[in-house]
């Protein structure tokens, strides 16, 4: 690996060839990956990879008039003081915030290489077309700023929030609240049944920890098995399986954790509390983000979760 100070200039213009092509091909990829949710930024990444085609066959006519035709094949990778890439664009699901942070970064890396290739040059008309280089990025200013600006004057940007929520919802939130609910409902029959059945905190805390797990598992791997979301558009299992799992988990252990208690009446009115407030919370995602009325949402969760709560009482102290 190569030292920056160690290029020798047709190296230095190889470089930028290769940087400029290899920008184009992300910011192509990202406008291909990102089109069809957000259109004005797809639009806006294509444009920027046309520039950056520009400028690559501007830096390649200079090459061939000062050195002709055969090009040193150097890349970024073969140079030191370079920012490590994270290949996002080679995941499946592709976020619009983390999208637009990386590709600021790399207008702002263009920008610093360019500075310091123009004061190596010894050519006057390569130092002057670096330089012009290195003006062209700045004019860009922050990617955030350039997308803000044109965005909101074009209105799209209410638009792409609303793709943005649309997205969130159906690979969080909705996987989420379906663990939510199975998690704060469904173990509610198995751990009250044990605690009233033994009147023990510890038995209750152990049969609540096994069935929070054991239902967080399976619910994790029967959203993430459901669908690929080629077709739903609901976005990679991976994250809705994990949201699931993890939120069917928690679900549970909230009215489980008070058993750790060591007196029974002292734990189970803890967990009647915790309950409560879970089923409140949950009754607030579903206005908040499924647009369900607060009033018909909790009559629906406290209804649900009452009858579970009752069952399981009537079991264990039968």
């Amino acid at each position: 690996m190569k030292r920056f100070t160690d290029l020798r200039e047709p190296e230095i213009l190889a470089l930028a060839i290769s940087n400029e092509e290899e920008d184009a091909r992300i910011y192509l990829q990202f406008a291909s990956r990102i089109g069809a949710d957000y259109p004005a930024t797809a639009a806006m990444f294509e444009r920027m990879a046309q520039e950056e085609q520009g400028h690559r066959h501007a830096l390649h006519e200079m090459f061939r008039k000062k050195f002709g035709e055969a090009l040193p094949y150097i890349t970024r990778q073969d140079v030191k003081g370079f920012l490590k890439r994270n290949p996002i664009w080679l995941l499946e699901t592709l976020r619009i915030d983390a999208v637009r942070r990386q590709a600021e970064m790399m207008e702002f890396e263009a920008q610093q290489f360019y500075i310091k290739a123009a004061e190596r040059a010894r050519d006057s008309d390569t130092r002057r077309l670096l330089s012009d280089l290195a003006e062209a990025e700045s004019a860009h200013g922050t990617l955030a700023q350039e997308l803000g600006g044109q965005l909101e004057a074009s209105g799209a940007r209410e638009t792409e929030k609303d793709a943005a929520h649309r997205i969130f919802v159906l690979q969080i939130v909705q996987p989420g609240l379906a663990g939510l609910i199975d998690g704060s409902i469904s173990t509610l029959a198995p751990i009250f049944a044990a605690a009233f059945a033994t009147q023990d905190s510890w038995a209750a805390f152990l049969v609540g920890l096994a069935a929070s797990i054991g239902a967080g598992i399976s619910m994790g791997l029967t959203e993430g098995l459901s669908d690929d979301g080629a077709i739903t558009g609901r976005g990679s299992p991976w994250p809705r399986g994990i949201a699931c799992g993890v939120m069917t988990t928690l679900g549970g252990l909230g009215h489980t954790l008070p058993y750790l208690i060591p007196d029974f009446w002292t734990a189970t009115a803890v967990a009647g509390v915790v309950v409560a407030i879970e089923l409140a919370a949950i009754a607030y995602v579903r206005m908040r983000y499924m647009e369900t009325p607060f009033g018909s949402a909790i009559v629906q969760v406290v209804l649900g979760g009452i009858l579970v709560l009752l069952t399981g009482i009537f079991i264990g102290s039968s």
